[in-house]
């Protein structure tokens, strides 16, 4: 297991469920780092994240691929590349986009949001996409781009589904973004190509700094002429960043090495849902577990006193005041041991 550091303590993590983030580059990854090949990335010239972009483009069926600091710096891209100002989002009411990026694409592009709701396995019914387009009329904003998200709440959805949501929106004109952040937890779940789950999508993003365990990094992918005006984008965002094959080495061994490692976390999931089930206290739906995510109710008060408790043994997890519901999320640097330490100090403290 990796070893670091939190603000919260001097002493060294025993366990980390915040989430999947929190994840340190392997010695393998190191390694493929210290040897990357550099050069200057804002005049094209650093070979590593040339290739990096090259290699993500082919995997997930696009004509090109531009690399970001970050996913949320990969979804704003897409969303002012595809959108102009006047112009709409429709997206779930959960997904990232939408709720977690500082409302990037209204401040930024003058591009408003049109939430739907999103059912229990993450997505939406095509036909909330019918009842939220705006009709042709000075009075309303423009209907231009469809954003989805897989996974979302670490629901996996079907290659068919998303197709389905596609093809929808296609039937009204509308550009259709996929927020990947997780999409190869989806792709690995569901046994699919990620080219299969995209074939019908304009523009998609993908994560390294999350499950596959990089240290920062996101691509986005899509036609050529929309990665040229994503790149100027990139640009106007502060998001140029000069010897980044650093960063892109990492990018690479994670796609190399630590995608199909992704069902053990998966497996993980699993069985820390299933321990959790056994304790008194703690409602866990384990139905509900689809990829690396375990979402478990608590009595009310005891998230937050649990969360002060663990931070003293250097084990942390996300709880939040008023909110009884604790999101667990397995990764290659908390596996079964992690788990089993885990556990144990959760029967301690509940006993």
């Amino acid at each position: 297991m990796n070893i670091t550091k939190t603000k919260y303590t001097n002493h060294p993590v025993r366990v980390d469920l915040r989430s999947d983030t929190v994840t340190l580059p392997s010695e393998g990854m190191k390694a493929a780092i210290a040897a990357a090949k550099l050069g200057d990335d804002v005049s094209g010239d650093d070979p590593t994240v040339n290739a990096l972009q090259e290699k993500s483009a082919a995997l997930l069926g696009k004509e090109a691929a531009l690399f970001m600091s970050s996913g949320t710096q990969s979804n704003l891209c897409a969303m002012l590349a595809h959108c102009q100002r006047g112009e709409e989002i429709l997206c779930g009411n959960s997904y990232h986009v939408f709720c977690d990026e500082a409302g990037g694409a209204s401040v930024l592009g003058g591009v408003m949001f049109s939430p739907i709701p999103t059912n229990e396995n993450g997505g939406l019914n095509p036909d909330d996409i019918d009842k939220n387009i705006k009709p042709d009329d000075a009075h309303y904003v423009i209907s231009k781009m469809l954003s989805l998200e897989n996974t979302n709440r670490g629901n996996a959805q079907s290659v068919q589904e998303i197709t389905n949501l596609a093809n929808r929106a296609h039937k009204y004109n509308l550009m259709v973004h996929l927020d990947g952040a997780r999409l190869m937890n989806a792709t690995v779940k569901l046994g699919v190509d990620p080219k299969d789950m995209l074939a019908q999508i304009d523009s998609a993003s993908l994560c390294f700094s999350k499950g596959l365990g990089a240290p920062a990094g996101s691509i986005l992918a899509g036609p050529k002429k929309f990665i040229k005006r994503a790149h100027r984008i990139r640009k106007l965002l502060g998001g140029g960043m000069r010897q980044a094959g650093l960063l892109a080495a990492a990018g690479i061994y994670a796609l190399d090495n630590n995608i199909e490692r992704l069902a053990e976390d998966h497996q993980n999931a699993i069985n820390l849902a299933e321990q959790l089930s056994l304790i008194k206290g703690v409602n866990v739906n384990l139905e509900s577990v689809n990829t690396n995510m375990v979402y478990a109710n608590f009595e009310p008060g005891i998230a937050m006193r649990l969360r002060k408790h663990l931070e003293g043994k250097s084990i942390f997890i996300n709880a939040y005041l008023g909110d009884d519901t604790v999101r667990f999320v397995t990764h290659l640097d908390c596996r079964e041991p992690e788990i089993d330490l885990f556990i144990s100090e959760l029967k301690a403290f509940l006993n």
